[in-house]
């Protein structure tokens, strides 16, 4: 086994995608001596579980760059490491069951093909076409994206950290950071139960554990942990490998093809917040009791759109708990309390869609200073003083989460 570090030029703390992704930006921009730390084993926080859909619009055209940079990465990762990454451009279907949210698709519509995305509005019998499963009876219309698609998360990370070893930095697992070093505005060192790396520069990518990791170095990351669940079934007869992936924000939910069944989440009206207390020790690769009664009112909504989801065999009930942000973006950048901390958290369950673009970002940032394009809508400094109230960042939190789909 290596000898433990002694020093290093970036710390990355944190082994989930966008972590594994920072680290691989920094080792093939050519930073020497980047060390990431996971307290476990990769992939072992919220990024094993999640959902895996791969969206690229969002209202802001630099978080949409982001997004589709990430589209890019996926498209060509696996050739480069030689790992599997379940990466499919399926595209994704997006539904409008009312005439304010049919106003809304053409408004994104327009804003995707100012972005460059070959964004195209679709008649509700066109959208059955590529979705031959949904009932389209209070359907108005529809948004297709063709180069959306879906991820295996597990796999992706496990790529990207394969990326980042072939260009030079070192992954450690199994080790446990417990504080930092600090003189002034900088943290000079990261302690762990290993040793003490001393170091120039560190990036908070600790997903739910952020927050805590930040506080260790008087740094405030604005975000809570909520449950988060979806259902996934048996196969169903008419569920093909390229389905698209399909967003109702009208009724709630969200689906993607899985091993010729169906991945079904979607968020509630009535969010129920997680770890209030903190997480518990030693949770990793860890799932939280299925609330089947809790997830009846999605449940419901979805067989208005799939009938066949009611005969359906069902695998499981995943609920696992993610980070969420008081606004519903995620956090990157460089914290104001610190002069050489940086973080990448908050991801309100697209971590995957966005860990590509996010870990490019942080590496540049890391690197020059600033960041590649104006991100200020993710920027750390958005957040005032009131939010190391706990109780707002949840309350707020929650509320964000519960507009999720919410008419902009």
């Amino acid at each position: 086994m290596a000898e433990f570090p002694k020093t290093a030029k970036v710390v990355v703390i944190g082994g989930g995608i966008v972590g594994c992704s920072t680290a691989y930006h920094l080792a093939k921009a050519g930073c020497d001596e980047v060390v990431l730390l996971e307290r476990h084993k990769l992939t072992s926080g919220s990024t094993f579980h999640a959902a895996g859909l791969v969206g690229q619009l969002r209202s802001n055209a630099n978080i949409t760059k982001l997004l589709t940079y990430s589209v890019a990465l996926y498209d060509k990762l696996e050739e480069e490491t030689g790992l599997a990454t379940g990466w499919k451009r399926n595209g994704g279907l997006r539904l409008a069951c009312n005439e304010a949210r049919m106003a809304e698709l053409t408004r994104q519509t327009e804003t995707g093909r100012s972005f460059g995305l070959p964004m195209e509005l679709l008649t509700p019998s066109e959208a059955k076409e590529l979705w031959p499963l949904m009932d389209i009876s209070d359907v108005v219309g529809a948004a297709f994206l063709p180069t959306d698609g879906q991820a295996n998360p597990s796999d992706i990370t496990q790529s990207l950290a394969k990326g980042a070893r072939l260009a030079g930095a070192r992954i450690i697992e199994d080790v446990t950071v417990t504080g930092f070093e600090i003189e002034g505005d900088k943290v000079t060192g990261v302690v762990t139960e290993s040793g003490t790396i001393e170091c120039e520069r560190v990036v908070n990518c600790g997903g739910q554990w952020a927050r805590e990791i930040g506080a260790w170095a008087g740094v405030n990351v604005p975000l809570t942990s909520v449950q988060h669940q979806y259902l996934i079934t048996e196969a169903i007869e008419g569920v093909t490998p390229n389905l698209p992936t399909l967003r109702d924000p009208d009724r709630l939910t969200y689906y993607k093809e899985e091993v010729g069944g169906l991945v079904m989440g979607g968020y509630e009206p009535n969010p129920i917040p997680w770890a209030e207390d903190g997480i518990p020790e030693g949770f990793n690769f860890t799932l939280l009791d299925s609330d089947w009664d809790h997830f009846e009112q999605l449940m419901l909504l979805a067989l208005g759109r799939v009938p066949a989801l009611e005969n359906a065999g069902i695998k499981e009930l995943v609920n696992g708990p993610e980070s969420f942000t008081p606004d519903g973006n995620f956090i990157l950048g460089r914290a104001p309390e610190l002069n050489n901390f940086y973080v990448g958290a908050g991801f309100n369950a697209f971590g995957i869609a966005s860990g590509g673009g996010a870990g490019m970002a942080l590496a540049e940032w890391v690197l020059n200073g600033e960041p590649p394009f104006d991100l200020s809508p993710v920027d750390i400094c958005r957040f005032g003083p009131e939010y190391r109230d706990i109780d707002k960042v949840r309350a707020d939190t929650l509320g964000a989460y519960a507009r999720h789909y919410a008419l902009s």
